[in-house]
Order: structure tokens, then C-alpha cells, then sequence
């Protein structure tokens, strides 16, 4: 990569006058990554919260109070997008999830969660779809004002609050039958109860609806599908009515079939999807978030993802942080690398991709004019090598830096 100097160039840049007491940066790569296509030797101009200027440094309009912030041999691209993650929970290796859920007070996890948001922001991840308190209740919510009002650092958040299950199919488990134990998840069944849940979660502030579609209760405690394909149209059916989407926990070639005729918008895991499931996927534009970090170890699961990538199923980035250590998300574009994702396409899964899956592409995702500023440098050209994902430098979301060289 070629770096310019930006003092270099300030003869030739044209100047205008600033806003009054509105911040502006403009940041000088060696080269852009726009969430689609890499750009070298362009800069970028951001004022207030907004990207205001994107192309080559000599024909930008530079304002007289722009903060520069030079960033050599660094590539600029979105703020990447974690599409599953479980901020209220830890890795199991520190506490098993039955333990959390049954132990561990609720004032304890949010503490907790506040430092894995921290964590996540800092390693260049400036949004996320949280999929799921796991027993925590509204916690969520909670947490996502928390970060809109400034109170603490964290990417921007989409929840789902307590999710769905099927009664008797979730956990914690084990314990003795006389005691009614409160789940990981909001149980119901039929029609009253599903529609009133829908509507409960929504009344609580959930922007999506999580269903599992499917969930290791079997009578030999394998993966099996939960609910019929009419309840499940009928959770998409009323949480589409609120102009909100649905994302599935499926794994099970029937549990994902179900849930696609049904109308989700996302499969969560498909870690048994069939050459045949995916290619229902890709019909009906359903979208596959794999979670291989988390699943990848699974059997099946690298040969599902690749028939995924033969079928061409979109595929959005997401890691179902939470089950490892939250900050360390790049994981998941590794492996999907690793399995044979070219790394500008895992780039676009956790950028443009993404912002498109959460209905967020007018607003984040790409950098271009008119969309937030969220932005991160990392060292390196991650479109050749994605490892450079691991070295970020820069960490900017609407306008403001949370990390800098």
C-alpha cells in the first residue's frame, strides 16, 4: 500500500468553512475498504456523527477545523457487525450456562455485561444483535439504553429480550420434578399463548423476535424440532405486524425447513442443514448466520457450512459470542475463511452484508456519504489476510473515537 502524507497534499485541497462547534476528522488511510470493494490511497471525512466525504484526498473539501488523524499502512473499513452474540452470558469454561442462568443474580450479570460491551466495541465491533438474555429477563433493554444514553461504552444493539421456546424443551434442566424451575427463555405454545408472548417481548422493547425452531430434547437428547410449522407462521405472522423480523435457532434439516416456510428471515447455527434445506434457504432469500465459533466443532458442521457457500445462501457474520470470551469475535471470520470464504466476502458478511440482515443498510455497514460514522483502522489489508481483523487501531462510532493510533 502506498501512503501519501496528508500535509503533502493540503496545497491542492480545497478548504470550506466549518459548521459552528460541530466535530470533523478526516481520516488518512492507506486505503479504504467501503463494504465492498477496496479502495486504495482514499481518505475520509467525518463531521458530527455522519461520514461526510469519501475518494481520493486531493479532491475532498476540507474544512479549516478538521482534526487529522493519519492512520499509514492502516486499511479503513465499516464498524464491523456481530449478528449473534449473548452479552448477558460468559464463557462456559469460566461457568457452565446452567450456572449462570440458576446462580447467577441479575444485577451480577448486567455488571458483567457492561464490560463485555466495552470489550466488544474496542475490538472493532460497533453494532450487534443481541439473540437472547438467556434467563436474564429484560436486561437487555436495559443495556441498550444504557449505551444510547452515553452511560457506557458498547456497539449499537438490536435485541430480542427472552426469545421463544416450546414448554418442556428448553433449560436449565436436572433438577427435581416437584420444582418448577424458571427457563433460559420465554416458554408458550398455541395460539393465545404464542401471539400474547410475541406481543409481551415486543411491549418490552424487543426489535426482533427469536424462535427456537428446534432444540436438543429428544428422547435421546439429540436436536429435534419444537414447534409445528403453523405455530411458527404464526409467530412471524405477529411479530410481522409490528414491522418486526424473526430470526430462527435451527439445526436440524426439519427444524430449518419449518422455519424457513414459515417466513423468518434468519437461521441461526444451520449446523445440519442439507444441500437440499440451503437451497429452500436461497429460494425463499433466507439468511444463514453460522456461528462457527461456537459450533464449529460439531460434526457436520463444515461440510453444512460449504454446502451453504455451494447453494449461495447469503451469509451474514455471527458468532454466537457469549459461549467464548466476548472482544475475540473475529473468530468467526477465521473460520469462515478457514472453510473456504474468500476474505473480502467475509468482510462484506460482517459489514454490508450484515447491515442489510438487520435492515440497516440506509444507516450503517459502508462507508460512504450520509451514513454514521462508524468506523475502525485495523493494520494491514484484512482482504488478503483477514487475521489483520485482530489489530485494530482505530475505533470511531457516531463520530466519536473510542480508540486511536
Amino acid at each position: 500500500m502506498r501512503f501519501f502524507p496528508l500535509l503533502a497534499l493540503i496545497a491542492s485541497t480545497a478548504f470550506a468553512a466549518p459548521p459552528a462547534d460541530i466535530p470533523s476528522f478526516i481520516l488518512n488511510p492507506a486505503a479504504v475498504f467501503d463494504g465492498e470493494v477496496l479502495h486504495q490511497d482514499w481518505a475520509v471525512v467525518v463531521r458530527g456523527d455522519k461520514i461526510e466525504q469519501v475518494g481520493p484526498l486531493h479532491k475532498l473539501v476540507r474544512s479549516v477545523d478538521s482534526r487529522v488523524i493519519e492512520l499509514p499502512g492502516m486499511t479503513l473499513l465499516p464498524g464491523l457487525i456481530e449478528a449473534h452474540s449473548h452479552v448477558l452470558l460468559h464463557p462456559y469454561n469460566e461457568t457452565p450456562w446452567n450456572d449462570q442462568v440458576a446462580h447467577e443474580s441479575e444485577a451480577l450479570r448486567v455488571a458483567r455485561a457492561t464490560n463485555h460491551l466495552r470489550a466488544t466495541l474496542l475490538a472493532g465491533f460497533t453494532t450487534l444483535r443481541d439473540l437472547g438474555t438467556e434467563g436474564a429477563g429484560w436486561a437487555d433493554v436495559g443495556l441498550k439504553q444504557a449505551v444510547e444514553q452515553g452511560i457506557i461504552p458498547g456497539p449499537r444493539m438490536i435485541v430480542v429480550t427472552k426469545a421463544i421456546v416450546a414448554t418442556g424443551s428448553y433449560a436449565p434442566k436436572g433438577y427435581s420434578t416437584e420444582w418448577t424451575v424458571p427457563q433460559g427463555a420465554a416458554e408458550a405454545d398455541g395460539v393465545d399463548a404464542l401471539i400474547k408472548e410475541v406481543r409481551n417481548q415486543i411491549g418490552h422493547g424487543a426489535d426482533w423476535i427469536k424462535v427456537y425452531a428446534d432444540y436438543r430434547w429428544s428422547s435421546a437428547g439429540q436436536p429435534a424440532p419444537t414447534f409445528s410449522l403453523e405455530e411458527l407462521k404464526l409467530i412471524v405472522d405477529t411479530a410481522r405486524s409490528s414491522g418486526r423480523p424473526v430470526a430462527a435457532h435451527a439445526t436440524t434439516p426439519e427444524g430449518m425447513r419449518r422455519a424457513v416456510l414459515a417466513g423468518v428471515e434468519t437461521i441461526e447455527h444451520g449446523s445440519n442443514g442439507t444441500p437440499e434445506v440451503f437451497q429452500l434457504m436461497k429460494e425463499h432469500n433466507v439468511a444463514l448466520v453460522p456461528t462457527l465459533a461456537a459450533t464449529g466443532a460439531r460434526p457436520g458442521a463444515k461440510e453444512a457450512f460449504q454446502a451453504a457457500l455451494a447453494a449461495g445462501v447469503t451469509i451474514g457474520s455471527g458468532s454466537d459470542v457469549g459461549v467464548f470470551a466476548h472482544g475475540t469475535n473475529a473468530l468467526e471470520l477465521e473460520q469462515m475463511v478457514k472453510w473456504g470464504m474468500a476474505p473480502v466476502d467475509a468482510l462484506k458478511a460482517a459489514t454490508s452484508v450484515d447491515a442489510r440482515l438487520l435492515h440497516l443498510a440506509d444507516k450503517i455497514g459502508r462507508v460512504a456519504p450520509g451514513l454514521l460514522a462508524d468506523l475502525i483502522a485495523v493494520e494491514g489489508d484484512p482482504t488478503k489476510d483477514i487475521s489483520a481483523v485482530w489489530h485494530v487501531k482505530l475505533v470511531m462510532k457516531g463520530g466519536v473515537l473510542y480508540k486511536q493510533p
